[in-house]
């Protein structure tokens, strides 16, 4: 037995939370009370159905444009397997493992209103492939990000009725060769059942809370990255004033200088006095960059805390009130704006730190060029500058917002989309790169910061520059650099 799952139902579900469950690894479970929601649900359901002629979208209706074609109960169980087999058509790259259970659990999640119609037969397996590790392989390309991320998600769904593939301890396998491991029975999809599976936004919201765990952690480098910089640069700390940043207080710019003070509090090199009045913008403006930075990703954040606590398949059915709603909570527009905008704003991050490694190579501050011994027979570190921007210049690319391109569907019945999984997916790209430079601007604010010597930084500097020097070592001549970069990456990770 473990006591390490997270509780699903309608309570909140915070983002310490899914740091907590991605961290630790949690199992899930739906709480009693979500027991009961969904049985609820379903009864009223079945019963409507049974009593009443009314088409009901997708659950006795064709799908999209068929939408007014009648489908006769003995054949609506057919309706749902045929609604996952046809709407599987993801291409592209494997979604990540840690992704996939993040797309279940979030579906389970949103099941546990009991607003879906769905059976709890259906969540109980949902949670036992999640806690088993019985993962359904998911591909990035497909979605538009409105109909519900309608692919990705039938290839979450199918492996219920045997059909698709899995992996089990990273062996992809089809899934009616696990079900047959694991004894467990195929489902036989009822009513409502399906649609309830790949209508909604899970694609997106795991994406999208899985690349703000992965930002937060950059933002907290790259306050860290930039102060180790801030210091080998010899620079002048009146930017970081506290007053300077009251009169103009956005919250992001305070909370950074507010941070850069902290780790910078103690340094020789800091309180040195200082011949220039004042710095380049990529040093100077650290608390406006990032800190705009941060009141983009605090904006994000809000939108994905609703998200997450949201229920987002269609019809939806409203027991207490004998409705069935058909709507557009599946519309991903929120999440694509959102995501376009943190893509751009961590971008930034990685546009102000390679600007800042452009500057420690320079030559100035009393630092070598390209911060090596005897430059010319030794190129030090002019290349991994080049690497650097290389991949600013990328994401500036990818920055290009999707949210802003929308395709006809479904011969125009679904005529406006959000485009929002192409949003998430590129989004995270653009996270990794934004490692990759600030971990490329470590590796160099290390080195100018040996040039200071014996002067010293701040205690939590000397820190993490010990820790660093493990890893990556002074550069004295010219060596094989692209083993350190990536060993930067590895530290940064850990």
């Amino acid at each position: 037995m473990t006591y390490n799952y997270l509780p699903l139902d309608k309570s909140l579900l915070t983002f310490q939370q899914v740091k907590n469950y991605l961290k630790y690894k949690q199992l899930v479970s739906i709480t009693f009370a979500a027991h009961e929601d969904i049985l609820n649900c379903r009864s009223y359901l079945d019963k409507k159905i049974k009593s009443s002629d009314t088409l009901y979208y997708g659950i006795n209706t064709g799908f999209g444009f068929l939408q007014n074609v009648k489908i006769e109960n003995e054949q609506l169980e057919e309706l749902q397997s045929n609604l996952l087999l046809s709407h599987a058509c993801g291409l592209g790259e494997e979604v990540p493992d840690e992704i996939v259970k993040l797309i279940i659990m979030l579906k389970i999640k949103s099941l546990s209103y009991g607003y879906s119609g769905i059976g709890i037969e259906v969540v109980k397996r949902l949670m036992d492939m999640h806690n088993n590790e019985v993962l359904p392989v998911i591909y990035t390309q497909g979605s538009l990000g409105a109909s519900g991320d309608l692919a990705p998600l039938s290839h979450m769904s199918l492996p219920l009725i045997g059909m698709g593939e899995v992996k089990i301890n990273g062996e992809k396998i089809s899934s009616e060769k696990a079900l047959q491991k694991l004894n467990w029975p195929a489902l036989q999809l009822q009513s409502k059942e399906g649609l309830a599976l790949i209508n909604g936004t899970q694609f997106m919201s795991a994406y999208g809370i899985y690349n703000l765990v992965k930002a937060e952690k950059l933002m907290q480098w790259a306050n860290i990255i930039s102060a180790i910089s801030f210091d080998a640069f010899n620079c002048n700390p009146d930017c970081i004033y506290g007053n300077l940043h009251k009169v103009r207080p956005h919250a992001g710019q305070i909370f950074v200088a507010e941070e850069l003070r902290r780790i910078l509090q103690g340094s020789d090199i800091v309180s040195r006095k200082k011949s220039q009045v004042q710095d380049p913008y990529s040093f100077r403006c650290i608390p406006q960059v990032h800190g705009a930075a941060k009141d983009a990703f605090d904006f994000v954040l809000n939108t994905f805390r609703v998200e997450i606590n949201s229920v987002t398949d269609n019809p939806i059915i409203f027991p207490e009130e004998d409705k069935i709603v058909s709507g557009g909570n599946f519309h991903g527009e929120p999440l694509a704006f959102a995501l376009d905008f943190l893509a751009i704003a961590m971008s930034e991050l990685a546009n102000i730190s390679e600007r800042r490694t452009y500057q420690l190579l320079s030559g100035e501050r009393e630092l070598p060029l390209f911060l090596v011994k005897n430059p010319g027979l030794n190129s030090g570190l002019m290349i991994p500058q080049y690497t650097a921007a290389a991949i600013v210049s990328e994401n500036k690319q990818l920055c290009t917002p999707s949210s802003v391109d929308s395709i006809s569907s479904s011969n125009n019945q679904e005529d406006h989309v959000s485009m929002g999984a192409n949003s998430a997916t590129k989004c995270l790209r653009v996270l990794e790169n934004v490692e990759k430079v600030l971990a490329i601007e470590l590796l160099i604010a290390a080195q100018a910061l040996e040039y200071r010597r014996p002067l010293r930084s701040s205690q939590k500097i000397e820190e993490i520059f010990r820790d660093f020097r493990k890893k990556v070592s002074f550069n004295e001549n010219d060596r094989f650099l692209q083993k350190d970069l990536v060993n930067a990456i590895e530290f940064m990770r850990e």
